[in-house]
């Protein structure tokens, strides 16, 4: 009796570069993690309505002489934000707004470049595993995804806002998580490949469910941000001298309440966190026990100094620096979640047999 699985085809086929296509994800991953954090810079500078059009290509080019930004900054003046907030804005003050915004969207150019064109090179020298090409071709259309959806979350703002809706920038920024976490799995899988395991991690039940607790922090967290309800307080553990705030608006419902009022949406930001550390230490002692402490160090790590800087912001009235550090440790909670995740979801050959017949020779 023989298992045919033990002995995959093709890991050692020398056109496969697993270790090659890990780095070069890691790499797109850490220019994901750049562009979060500076879009945390530019919703916190009220910069993402300074350039109101898109242009993917074209776009890329900045303004270079004074007739070139007069023009622009005309464009951002038939915005209801300058008309209503920025009536008194200078040409100057414009152009930091537009640096930020430009920046942007200009790191959102580079990620697709610097995955589409890597990404073509590896399948034309057919380098890339089996079994993985959909995978990226997925993250690429989710990259370009992710395009569309921040155009379609700036000209929610455009006219008759003085903001962007923070329905759409909570899909932008769970998007632009998501596409950090699968090139972070798919790189963690293809080391695993190289090792000579080619089975892929799985989703357990137990990973679901604390992908489904981080997911809500994540999800009140970008609430929070689009109403500015980081603003409502500036005291720690209390809400302006109360447990529970005052000043919500129950008027539609609870439901309604949870989705847009500042005060509930801060509230229960700044409490589910703990709900969120529970899981979280409860994720890194499964990790630990698997034999993987150095991952448990790192969601502990990352889970601890996220709690702090959550609480400075606050206390600080949500200065920029920190608030931008909230924004970027929260990228890393999730990286090292998934980290976590996916050492519990390994297999090998042999966990993928079990509960089959294995063929039967001679």
């Amino acid at each position: 009796m023989q298992d045919t699985l033990t002995h995959p085809v093709g890991v050692h086929d020398a056109r496969y570069r697993p270790i090659a296509i890990a780095n070069w994800l890691m790499g797109v991953a850490l220019l994901v993690f750049a562009i979060i954090v500076v879009g945390g810079i530019t919703r916190l500078t009220e910069s993402g309505l300074s350039i109101t059009e898109w242009k993917p290509v074209s776009g890329a080019v900045p303004p270079f002489n004074e007739a070139d930004w007069q023009a622009e900054f005309d464009l951002y003046k038939t915005t209801t934000e300058f008309q209503t907030v920025n009536q008194s804005m200078t040409l100057a003050q414009f152009k930091f707004i537009y640096f930020w915004e430009y920046i942007h969207r200009l790191i959102g150019r580079l990620i697709g470049v610097a995955f589409a064109v890597p990404f073509l090179w590896f399948a034309w020298k057919r380098a890339i595993p089996p079994g993985y090409h959909w995978r990226l071709a997925a993250l690429l259309g989710l990259g370009a995804l992710q395009g569309a959806i921040g155009w379609w979350m700036v000209a929610s703002g455009l006219v008759g806002r003085t903001d962007v809706s923070h329905y759409r920038l909570a899909v932008h920024l769970l998007n632009a998580l998501l596409i950090l976490g699968g090139l972070a799995w798919t790189a963690l899988d293809l080391r695993q490949y190289a090792r000579g395991n080619t089975v892929p991690a799985r989703l357990t039940v137990f990973s679901l469910f604390v992908l489904a607790v981080l997911f809500i922090q994540l999800l009140l967290g970008a609430y929070t941000a689009g109403l500015n309800a980081g603003y409502v307080s500036n005291t720690w553990p209390l809400m302006n001298e109360r447990l529970f705030p005052d000043g919500i608006d129950w008027s539609f419902g609870i439901l309604s309440a949870l989705a847009n009022d500042p005060f509930l949406v801060h509230f229960a930001h700044r409490w589910w966190a703990w709900a969120l550390v529970a899981v979280l230490i409860w994720l890194a002692r499964r990790v630990r026990a698997a034999g993987s402490r150095h991952v448990s160090i790192a969601i502990h790590s990352a889970f601890g100094v996220q709690i702090l800087l959550g609480i400075a912001t606050v206390m600080t009235g949500m200065h920029i620096t920190l608030a931008v550090l909230h924004q970027a440790v929260g990228a890393l909670v999730v990286m090292a979640t998934v980290w976590g995740i996916h050492v519990l979801g390994r297999r090998t050959q042999a966990d993928t047999v079990i509960s089959r017949p294995l063929p039967i020779h001679g």
